[in-house]
């Protein structure tokens, strides 16, 4: 008899993930194989994860960290862009898919996988974001995407089909949202969230305290940056995960980082979706203030035109695509005197930079000073003034029949 063909499933342990395990077994005959990477999603989510895919039909279940590799690999390259997608999101889920989909296909190989499958929906981004990444790491293995073949039309229905199977899972019909959490973000959408009219449950919650029951004083944090990458807080040197940790955890204390956006999917519908980033929040404040005093205009503006570029990349799943490659080395490149520290104050839900120093600084006061200063001549701006001005001043003379 022929072994049964492998299939590597990137597995949450959550309520989709679940049940795709015996669905793929019943349905195409598999060995089923999962896949988890640890990117942050806490020892909740991540406890028993081996002994849970095995009870629902699992062959294995490989649970790997990649919260390093994450933050170094896919964080850190956005935030030296200033990634954000429709001028709020901070990229949380779209970030974390390119390192999942990396480890889930190195498995396959490791365990002779014909397959690789995934339980996003047919609405949603990630289908996309984790099947351009196979098609980039690993062209000659087939997708299974169930929930693009299988009966199941909605979360209730997988809700019923788990427990006609015995498969335990968290998600209810009353709390119905789904939730995608890593080191950077927790992300909330569906249920009594997919109206934008209705103002978010404070249960939905998870990272952050309500601005209005946050602390009445302020707390001050500062950032230490080398070549647009944090490297210390409040003076003291930590590693990557130990720093977004505890910013997360000053942050939402402080009830920073709260976003509630209704942003255009790569699929074509709109979506609302809750995020929390309260980590991420001071860091892009704290970056985004370093850089305003490190790099000369005409790179700041070619800077700001790319970043819209470079997150939108990252948000259609294009992590792999030569563009982005290439947009991520004239970030690095234009990076490198983004070094010095940046104090940011929190307060109520807001993070706002109260100082900045750099030895790279290219903000000279004697330049810039309402007062006497050196180095500047005013009468030089007469000139300038009128050559800058001359086409909108022979556009506006020929407009009114005067002769230039």
């Amino acid at each position: 008899m022929a072994a049964k063909k492998k299939v590597v499933l990137a597995y949450s342990g959550g309520l989709d993930t679940s049940v795709i395990i015996p669905w793929l077994e019943e349905n195409h005959g598999l060995e089923v194989h999962a896949y988890a990477g640890d990117v942050g999603q806490g020892a909740s989510e991540l406890e028993g994860l081996e002994d849970k895919a095995a009870a629902t039909g699992a062959a294995s279940c490989k649970v790997e960290d990649l919260r390093e590799e994450f933050l170094t690999d896919c964080v850190w390259p956005c935030l030296r862009a200033l990634a954000v997608y429709e001028g709020r999101y901070l990229l949380g889920t779209s970030m974390a898919r390119p390192v999942l989909a990396k480890g889930q296909v190195e498995y396959a190989r490791e365990v002779g996988a014909d397959y690789v499958a995934h339980g996003c929906t047919g609405k949603g981004n990630d289908q996309v974001r984790f099947e351009l990444a196979y098609q980039a790491l690993a062209p000659d293995l087939g997708v299974i995407a169930p929930w693009r073949d299988w009966h199941i039309t909605s979360r209730e229905d997988a809700i019923d089909y788990a427990h006609a199977k015995g498969i335990p899972i968290a998600a209810s019909k009353e709390r119905i949202w789904s939730r995608d959490r890593n080191l950077w973000h927790l992300s909330h959408e569906g249920g009594a969230l997919e109206d934008p009219g209705a103002a978010p449950p404070e249960e939905v919650y998870m990272l952050s305290t309500s601005p209005k029951a946050a602390p009445d004083v302020a707390a001050v944090v500062e950032l230490g940056f080398e070549h647009g990458v944090p490297t210390t807080l409040n003076g003291e040197a930590l590693s990557p995960v130990e720093l977004v940790e505890a910013l997360n955890a000053i942050g939402g204390a402080h009830g920073v980082g709260r976003v509630d956006i209704t942003e255009n999917r790569l699929v074509g519908m709109k979506s609302r979706g809750i995020y929390e980033t309260p980590g991420g929040t001071i860091v892009y404040e704290a970056l985004r203030s370093l850089r305003s005093i490190t790099i000369e205009r005409d790179t700041m503006r070619q800077a700001e035109k790319l970043a819209i570029d470079y997150a939108d990349l990252v948000y259609t799943g294009r992590w792999f695509h030569p563009l982005r490659v290439a947009l991520d080395a004239f970030f690095a490149e234009s990076s490198k005197p983004v070094t010095g520290v940046a104090r940011v104050e929190l307060f109520k839900g807001g993070a706002t930079t109260i100082g900045v120093e750099s030895e790279h600084s290219l903000y000279r006061e004697e330049l810039a000073t309402f007062g006497a200063g050196e180095g500047y001549s005013q009468k030089d701006s007469e000139g300038f003034v009128k050559l800058y001005g001359l086409p909108g001043k022979v556009a506006a003379m020929v407009a009114a029949g005067v002769n230039p």
